[in-house]
């Protein structure tokens, strides 16, 4: 898979799986959807969605996917798949798919995902996708899963996380334009402290996620894409 990204949380596995899998709380945290509705299918039939991104005010751009889950395995993990596609022409991704992992280990759960997808617009997607579209997708796909993280342990809404984030980002940009306006060699200073300095506890951060799968192996502690799970889905 092209991204990865991986969350520890301090709550229980029931708890993460409804607020991951659940669409009206799932599209709560997650920055890269607007919104998330399942669509009519029959029992036991893979779940079929619709997905949407709002870009801008009056620009929402959409798609369609089928996921698949299991709720009890052997080792203790769950684990859900899902393939996605878009038909809309300002959607730089064509198709996709991807998985996540609910793996407990200790008192914190390991929620990881793994996802890749193709772009479309020939060479052109490909370019903007490799220098500016994957990387922000990654960051975002971060930031999030710190977004549910915090929702979790410490009962902070994602609504509340977002509006610390913002009041974050605007009191440091206050504090460079600020320092550029007294002293202006002193601003590349307060701008360099303004991007290295951590996040609050409060705040949503990227950085506090794993962003490579880790090298340590194991049955339990695999993250490993579900392939048997992933290959049912190619035939839905």
């Amino acid at each position: 898979m092209g991204l990865y990204v991986e969350a520890r949380i301090r709550a229980g596995l029931d708890e993460v799986w409804d607020r991951s899998q659940l669409p009206d709380r799932h599209q709560r945290w997650d920055l890269r959807f607007s919104e998330i509705d399942y669509l009519p299918c029959e029992p036991g039939e893979p779940q079929r969605f619709r997905y949407a991104t709002r870009v801008l005010p009056l620009l929402t751009v959409d798609g369609t996917g089928v996921s698949a889950g299991e709720r009890n395995r052997p080792d203790g993990t769950r684990t859900s798949a899902l393939r996605f596609s878009s038909a809309h022409p300002l959607s730089l991704i064509e198709e996709g798919r991807g998985y996540w992992r609910y793996i407990p280990d200790g008192e914190e759960l390991r929620f990881l995902t793994g996802y890749d997808y193709r772009p479309r617009w020939g060479r052109f997607g490909r370019v903007v996708d490799r220098l500016l579209f994957r990387p922000l997708m990654g960051w975002a796909t971060a930031w999030s899963f710190d977004r549910l993280r915090l929702w979790c342990e410490r009962g902070i809404t994602p609504e509340r996380s977002l509006c610390h984030a913002l009041a974050e980002l605007c009191v440091r940009i206050a504090a460079v334009l600020g320092a550029a306006a007294v002293a202006p060699v002193a601003a590349l200073a307060v701008a360099a402290a303004a991007l290295l300095l951590p996040p609050l506890p409060v705040t949503p951060a990227a950085r506090r996620c794993l962003r490579r799968p880790p090298e340590r192996a194991g049955r339990s502690g695999s993250a490993a894409a579900p392939t048997a799970l992933l290959a049912t889905l190619e035939q839905s």
